[in-house]
């Protein structure tokens, strides 16, 4: 009589084998997808960062644009009258260059640096001067220092630059609507349109739409209005 001999048989080693490389490919499976839309969150999270730090940025700017000073009038003193142009028109969007002007007051941003400073007394007196050219204060005067800020898209190497400098990468585009009022003294908004008479600009919708090069989320667009507080103020 055989002794009674233990262990597995070649069908069950085989099963065994085929569970396992099931469970494992399952494993890997769950792995990839948890990795996958991890790298997807973390893409479209910082593509939303990136567009609202920049918008941020162009709405606190936007909001005082033309904002010159108490009085209502500004002597010229710049060199080659650079300011007045900022003056008459504070903020400008060139369409077919995807490009934004304002001339804002200074957000204490950036330390010493202005492209014109304005000296005033707010009762009789202002005066906008270039940087760098403005004589000493007088007695009672004020200095105001104004930003010439520029922003450009620049769609062939899909960049928004600000004053010549890479602001922003991967952007798909870029676009600025005025909220323009029906007359001098509405404050409602009549209308959105690319262009406008200065004086009747009350808000400014931004749009910005920033894209992931690697193709792992949809484009992210962001889209916000800021009104301009020295036409609303």
């Amino acid at each position: 009589m055989r002794p009674l001999e233990k262990g597995f048989g070649l069908v069950e080693v085989m099963l065994a084998l085929v569970l396992g490389l099931v469970m494992s490919l399952a494993l890997a499976q769950i792995f990839i997808s948890s990795k996958s839309s991890y790298a997807s969150q973390t893409s479209s999270a910082s593509l939303q960062e990136d567009a609202r730090f920049v918008l941020s940025k162009m709405v606190q700017e936007v909001r005082l644009a033309g904002m010159f000073g108490c009085l209502g009038t500004v002597e010229d003193a710049s060199a080659g009258k650079g300011f007045s142009k900022a003056f008459q028109d504070p903020i400008t969007w060139d369409a077919n260059s995807k490009t934004l002007t304002l001339a804002t007051a200074g957000t204490g941003e950036g330390g010493g640096w202005s492209t014109w400073v304005i000296h005033t007394d707010c009762v009789t007196t202002a005066s906008a001067y270039s940087n760098g050219r403005a004589p000493r204060l007088s007695a009672g005067e004020t200095a105001m220092p104004i930003h010439r800020q520029v922003y450009r898209f620049n769609k062939a190497r899909n960049e928004l630059s600000l004053n010549g400098q890479s602001l922003v990468s991967n952007v798909g585009a870029f676009s600025v609507l005025f909220g323009v009022a029906g007359s001098l003294n509405d404050r409602s908004i009549a209308r959105y349109a690319a262009t406008a008479e200065p004086s009747l600009i009350r808000s400014v919708r931004l749009t910005l739409t920033l894209f992931d090069p690697a193709g792992r989320v949809q484009e992210q667009t962001v889209d916000v209005v800021a009104a301009i507080r020295n036409r609303l103020g």
